[in-house]
Formats: structure tokens, sequence, C-alpha cells
């Protein structure tokens, strides 16, 4: 009985073991990943920007993707509005205080499965020095083959955020809407 154990004991230490190496290690390639937000003006029309693409360290599990962790961070100094008087209020201590905060991150702490391809990650999101327990609906958007052979995937995030959580409430509504919509795009090289 007690060998019967030990061969039960040793088969269920493999399985969790071998079902955590089937995660894969991946890097985000700034070159092919973009942030992109829109935020409500005057209650009329919209202002887009750009961040620089977002960078960091993904664990990929296809296989169960309960077991995929994400750290990412993005630099707010590269934030691009195409207007440069307002990149540089932005950039400002009224919102993201670059000089202060020069990053954003995201870190999960864990994922619900939604889909064949898609899941709910619930994680820290820090920005301006305030951290916030969200969930963001993900989609993997892919795997393929880069040009070099190297094995890439894709995820794709889009979600809203109210801006005054994170202490920008500099010129309220209607001037900016404090809802703001964003769109994180990543493609991540296999390490």
């Amino acid at each position: 009985m007690n060998r019967l154990l030990g061969v039960f004991g040793t088969l269920a230490l493999t399985l969790v073991f071998s079902s955590a190496a089937l995660a894969d290690n991946f890097t985000a390639d700034p070159v092919h990943s973009f942030v992109v937000f829109d935020v409500h003006h005057l209650d009329a029309g919209y202002v887009y920007g750009t961040f620089g693409g977002p960078a960091g360290s993904i664990s990929y599990d296809g296989a169960d993707l309960t077991q995929t962790t994400f750290d990412i961070s993005v630099d707010v100094d590269s934030i691009d509005t195409r207007n440069p008087n307002r990149n540089k209020d932005l950039k400002g201590p009224d919102f993201f205080d670059v000089k202060q905060f020069p990053a954003m991150t995201f870190k999960s702490t864990s994922v619900k499965k939604t889909g064949d391809a898609t899941m709910d990650v619930t994680g820290d999101l820090t920005i301006r020095g305030v951290t916030k327990s969200v969930t963001i609906p993900l989609e993997v958007t892919g795997t393929g083959k880069g040009m070099r052979g190297e094995t890439r995937t894709g995820f794709r995030a889009d979600f809203k955020i109210d801006r005054t959580n994170f202490g920008m409430a500099a010129d309220p509504p209607p001037v900016i809407g404090n809802e703001v919509h964003i769109v994180v795009a990543i493609e991540a090289i296999k390490q």
C-alpha cells in the first residue's frame, strides 16, 4: 500500500512540475508592440495618443492560460499626442509627472481563462506612483515565426481606467473626460 501511495505521489509531483515547465518565457518586442489611448475632449471629440512600445517579460502557457504571467513597463516620457504643448502638459506634474514617475507598470497576480485564446488578467497597475488592482480582458492574437526563425506570440488588451484614480484630476470634464480607453498590443519573442 505504501509503495502504491509513493508511486501516485511521484506521478502527481511529475504532473505538477511538467505542467509548470510548459510555460515559455517571452520578452516584449518594443518595435512591434504598441500602447494607444483616447479620452473624450470637451464633450465633443476624442484626443488620441501613443506611448513607445512596452517592455517586459511574459511567461506564457498556451496549454493552461491560468499559468500565464505578465510583468510589463511603459516609458511615460515617450507619450505622443501629435501636439508638443499637450505632450509637455501631460508629462508635467498635473498629469504623469514623468520626472518623478518615469514608468507605468503592470504586474499580473492571477489569470482566469475566458475562452480558447482569451483571459481576464488581474494585476497591479501603477501609474504616477499609485497602484491599483485592475482586471484586464486579454486576447492571445496568434503565434508565428519571425524573420530569423524565432517564435513570436501576440497579446492584445482593450480596457478603460479612470484617470482620477491615479492622481490625475487636472482639467476635469468636460475639458478632459475621466475615463481613458487604452489598447495594448504586445508582440513577444520566445527566449
